[in-house]
């Protein structure tokens, strides 16, 4: 009975995954079907969920309506500086309050934490008024500074550091090294996987991100990816093949990021759940 009940489960189990899977990647499917058709097959009242003729006028159209490999540049550099930055801030703030004895350390980590009860949206205009005062509007740092504080990170980094045995740490001490040498030495090599775990969830995020840009940046040349592609929108009207195209184009570096890192970013987020070590 046990095994007949344990197959059962195992059964329901795959179908639902099965299902899940299905739902998640049929719209990706879709997205890229409809990018593949000509305009007037959009339209069509007749269903075929494959192109009846193929085509990639939606990608070239996309691509001349904008300046799109500069647009890839500007994501690329804002994701890439506002992982280095995050990483290094949360570990060292992680380190600190897991490792460090301080006054205010407590009060200091739960206003951090209190961060979580905060939407972005919420700062949205005193962070607007002080890159306006730092002269920061439409530049690099504008778009990245507000970005690279993160309190997921840092309480996750600061969660596994717990878990680390203090004799490690002793043992750096004893032999002379200095709180970041022994972060730099000591913690970073054994929280490898968390960090690249990290690293490409807020790589992701960073070149995903939409609102601060849109708010922060005034002029095409300075837009990411997620900001550019819709200014493409207004040079060719409502045209569906190619809003799925502009979709597609921004999605698919980070797909590949992800693709490549992918047993990174498992094996960080078993060994922060505490069920690999």
């Amino acid at each position: 009975m046990k095994r007949t009940g344990s197959l059962g489960w195992t059964v329901v189990a795959i179908v639902a995954a099965v299902l899940l899977a299905a739902l998640w990647v049929f719209p990706l499917l879709w997205a890229l079907s409809t990018s593949l058709r000509p305009e007037y097959e959009t339209v069509s009242p007749v269903f075929h969920f494959l192109p009846q003729h193929w085509t990639l006028d939606a990608y070239l159209k996309t691509i001349r309506a904008g300046n799109v490999p500069r647009w890839l540049f500007n994501s690329a550099l804002v994701a890439v500086l506002v992982t280095v930055v995050t990483m290094a801030l949360s570990l060292m703030a992680a380190y600190a309050f897991s490792q460090l004895r301080f006054r205010g350390r407590q009060v200091l980590f739960l206003v951090t934490m209190l961060a979580f009860l905060l939407p972005f949206e919420a700062l949205l205009v005193p962070l607007f008024r002080m890159m306006n005062q730092l002269g920061m509007i439409n530049s690099y740092a504008g778009i990245v500074l507000p970005q690279v504080v993160s309190p997921v990170v840092i309480y996750v980094f600061k969660q596994f550091f717990d878990q680390i045995p203090a004799d490690f740490r002793e043992a750096a001490v004893m032999d002379g090294a200095g709180p970041l040498r022994v972060l730099w030495s000591l913690y970073l090599p054994i929280s490898g996987n968390i960090v690249w775990a990290m690293a490409i969830v807020t790589f992701i995020g960073a070149w995903n991100n939409f609102l601060w840009p849109f708010i922060v940046v005034t002029s095409a040349d300075m837009m990411p990816i997620s900001l550019g592609l819709t200014q493409t929108y207004d040079a060719f009207g409502v045209r569906y093949a190619q809003l799925m195209a502009a979709a597609l184009l921004g999605a698919i570096p980070v797909a590949l990021a992800y693709v490549l890192f992918q047993r990174r970013v498992a094996q960080g987020f078993l060994a922060a759940s505490g069920l690999k070590g």
